[in-house]
């Protein structure tokens, strides 16, 4: 039996899971596999049934699939409470990644992620039936809950460190922030200035080191590290003191943001970019591409990331024992705002002159 039409919402009802098999192909019982243990269905089965799912807007009813299956639909989320790009793209994709395999999401947003937060979360996320829980942890502070978790529910992190008892689902930073340094380095640089972020993310720590190792690798010179605080404004400040440093020629500046304010304090000082200073950022906000000139820097696949976290989670919740850790690389995008040092090109106009 199918579903009556639904247009204009009048004398209609709302689609069934029997409607969804019948429209699929497939049975009731395949359905419910489909949209609930995901994992013991063929990828091509699953797709039909999440596009008859999509076209019959079928709503599962949760009371009912929790009296099945035991679960309640429902995963929870623990973040840092911030407007920054990177976390927000991380809260987004984890969002998308559940919507798409029919879970909902309880997100908590937290000032402070720290043992004692986390496991009031945790606590109040119980109280709730979520099924798991996905704790989104770029701070160093964080270490300590989430290596002293109760085991009162499945859980997995985001953007955490090294040695948790934890599955971690997160960006390689340190293999990004390698790859920005050595593409500087190839393009002729003798050492590469790092405005790194703030020292408790470990986002910020993860591109220092992958910086320092390059640097250490090929025997150049490391220089010291400012801190900014991932803004344009600290951006601004630390480049102005930059571009006063003639020796400077290549800056790998630890998020877009800060590097915009870095362009900026470099045009100020009459210092052109990339024919005196080249510029490298890291996340490719949307705005990155838009900036003068067009910046070279590091993509982050937030998407995978979602993903990842949250297969690692089903893993969790079914008993399996999974990976301790997924990482996705990120990709270096070419633009317009790095290029050889002014010493390399003249170097090369006079052996072609």
């Amino acid at each position: 039996m199918k579903a009556e039409s639904n247009e204009g919402g009048l004398f209609s009802r709302p689609a069934v899971l029997e409607d969804v098999a019948a429209l699929a192909g497939v049975s009731a019982m395949t359905v419910s596999r489909a949209l609930n243990a995901p994992e013991r269905v063929h990828a091509g089965t699953r797709a039909r049934v999440l596009a008859a799912v999509r076209e019959l807007d079928y709503r599962p009813n949760t009371a009912a699939r929790r009296l099945v299956t035991g679960r309640s639909g429902v995963l929870g989320v623990v973040s840092i409470d911030t407007p920054l790009y990177g976390p927000v793209s991380t809260l987004y994709s984890i969002e998308r990644a559940a919507r798409l395999n029919d879970y909902s999401v309880s997100i908590t947003s937290l000032s402070t992620l720290n043992r004692r937060s986390i496991e009031e979360s945790l606590r109040q996320l119980q109280s709730q039936s979520v099924d798991g829980v996905i704790i989104v942890a770029p701070h160093e502070s964080a270490a300590e809950g989430l290596r002293h978790l109760p085991s009162m529910i499945p859980v997995v992190a985001v953007d955490a460190g090294e040695g948790l008892s934890v599955p971690v689902a997160m960006v390689d930073q340190r293999a990004g922030a390698a790859r920005a340094t050595r593409h500087l380095l190839d393009l002729g640089h003798e050492t590469v200035w790092h405005l790194a972020g703030p020292a408790d993310w470990i986002d910020a720590n993860g591109r220092v080191e992958g910086w320092r190792e390059t640097l250490e690798a090929g025997g150049h010179r490391v220089p010291e590290v400012p801190r900014g605080d991932w803004s344009s404004r600290s951006g601004y400040q630390i480049g102005r003191r930059l571009a006063d440093d003639p020796e400077v020629t290549a800056i790998f500046a630890g998020n877009d943001q800060m590097a915009l304010g870095v362009l900026r304090a470099l045009r100020e000082a009459g210092r052109r970019v990339p024919e005196d200073v080249s510029v490298v950022g890291f996340d490719d906000v949307p705005e990155s591409a838009y900036f003068w000139p067009p910046l070279t820097t590091m993509r982050q696949d937030f998407e995978e990331v979602g993903r990842n976290a949250f297969h690692l989670l089903l893993d969790r919740m079914a008993g399996r024992p999974g990976q301790a850790r997924r990482l996705v690389e990120p990709e270096l995008i070419v633009r317009e705002s790095a290029a050889a040092p002014p010493t390399r090109r003249g170097r090369s106009r006079g052996r072609t002159g």
